[in-house]
């Protein structure tokens, strides 16, 4: 069987490569004319084939098209090229949970997905694991946690499905380094540093996890050239052992799937699994009073019962992602002392949303490739006092797959009674959009200066 591996962009050469080395007839197709370098040698060196869609004709018999999930091509346009093979299809995360078939069997393993939230919800994780030495793939890099420090394997990889193979081997290589050639031996000690995985996916998941969790889908934007949507890639959720699922996510988008082994959780709907029955919000510490019923755990055990919980989470979302967090430990069994003392430990990451005091100003940041209206209005929602705070939004295009809506952004943020300081690209665009009288700054740093220079707290 010939295997066509389609997108090179985003992690299709690990994927070649890896088929290559079981001994598959791998061919490839750079749908996005990006490969260069290293990697097209290293295809060369494997014997991977590079051809066009339309030397397809050149072939007989079976060919297993691996794609990605949000492929701009449809099946029937592949198969147009000559109809007369015999077709299979696979996503790039499906053929990385064949790859991985066996794999870290004796560890506990989370793939994380969702609109937002992810990263988040990946370092609170690692801070309840963290005696598990966890290795993570996130969109802060590859990392490796030995003995609660923090190992970079690398800092700029996507979250496509095959970086959690990348990640898995440059563990390995970190744990054997050298063959004894010094000593006269060439044998590996083939060590393993991580007893423990967490991994990001955008896009859905592999199905390798022993736990799926599926945060939220606050927006269910199109993929596949409007062929797919957010939530049927993230649909793949459901091929994992056990899953834990914003309960909301659940009855919008998925209540006809069954899986043995589903458990729900939620802000406000009591007939989820797990969800608050109390919360009293801080910014510095919110305290969350949860109740959990009937969750399935991947022992096949069945547990009830109450825990408090205190951590960073000064808005709604981050509560909804600490019970996301919660839910996955407690279908893995994790004793609900190690959950409570490792989110105490969490105080946000640098990145994502933090809190910080410079001279009198309180500092909320919300930095994140992924923020949209929604997210913004959570975000501004969590202050109460808005007169007490200057809001600054701002940022650079081309550095996401997504972009924001500025009509939607821009509509929000006339409604608010309070000063807006705009910055970057993002700033510049949306500034004739606005009804209100707004401050412009170039650089996003001039705003902490005037936040601190007038003693005013910003967001």
């Amino acid at each position: 069987m010939n295997n066509l591996v389609i997108d090179l962009t985003h992690g299709g050469v690990k994927i070649a490569i890896s088929l290559a080395k079981k001994g598959k007839n791998v061919l490839a197709y750079d749908l996005y004319n990006t490969l260069k370098g290293i990697d097209a040698k290293m295809l060369e060196v494997y014997g991977v084939e590079l051809i066009q869609l339309e030397e397809l004709s050149d072939f007989k018999g079976d060919m297993n098209v691996i794609y990605p999930i949000h492929m701009p091509l449809s099946f029937d346009e592949i198969e147009s090229f000559n109809p007369n093979l015999n077709y299979t299809f696979q996503s790039h995360h499906e053929i990385i949970c064949e790859i991985l078939k066996d794999w870290g069997e004796d560890i506990p393993k989370v793939e994380i997905t969702g609109v937002k939230g992810k990263t988040t919800s990946a370092f609170m994780l690692k801070e309840i694991l963290i005696d598990k030495n966890p290795l993570i793939l996130s969109s802060l890099g590859a990392l490796l946690y030995e003995n609660k420090k923090e190992i970079v394997l690398k800092k700029d990889i996507s979250i496509a499905p095959a970086n959690i193979k990348e990640t898995i081997d440059l563990a390995y290589k970190i744990a054997n380094p050298i063959c004894k050639i010094a000593e006269g031996t060439v044998v590996s000690e083939n060590l393993r540093k991580y007893n423990s995985a967490i991994f990001e996916s955008s896009l859905g998941v592999s199905g390798i996890g022993d736990v799926g969790l599926l945060l939220n889908i606050v927006e269910n934007y199109p993929i596949a050239k409007g062929r797919s949507t957010a939530s049927e890639a993230k649909k793949q959720v459901f091929r994992c052992k056990c899953v834990c699922i914003q309960k909301d996510a659940m009855d919008k988008y998925y209540h006809e799937v069954k899986h043995e082994k589903t458990n729900s959780f939620s802000l406000t709907d009591d007939t989820a699994n797990l969800f608050v029955s109390d919360v009293e919000y801080g910014l510095d510490q919110t305290v969350l009073e949860i109740t959990y019923n009937e969750v399935k755990t991947i022992n096949d055990n069945v547990i009830s019962g109450e825990m408090q919980v205190k951590t960073f989470a000064p808005g709604p979302h981050h509560v909804s992602n600490v019970l996301g967090v919660v839910l996955t430990c407690l279908s893995l069994e994790i004793d609900s002392e190690k959950i409570m003392e490792g989110l105490k430990n969490y105080k946000g990451i640098p990145g994502r949303t933090t809190k910080r005091t410079i001279g009198n100003s309180t500092i909320i940041e919300e930095i994140n490739p992924g923020l949209n209206t929604e997210a913004i209005k959570e975000s501004v929602n969590m202050i109460q006092d808005l007169q007490d705070y200057y809001i600054s939004i701002g940022g650079d295009y081309g550095i996401t797959c997504e972009e924001i809506d500025e009509e939607k952004l821009s509509d929000f943020l006339n409604t608010l009674n309070t000063d807006i300081i705009l910055t970057g690209e993002l700033g510049l665009s949306i500034e004739p959009k606005l009804t209100k009288k707004t401050k412009y700054f170039k650089d996003y740093c001039d705003v902490y200066d005037l936040a601190i220079k007038n003693n005013k707290n910003l967001l």
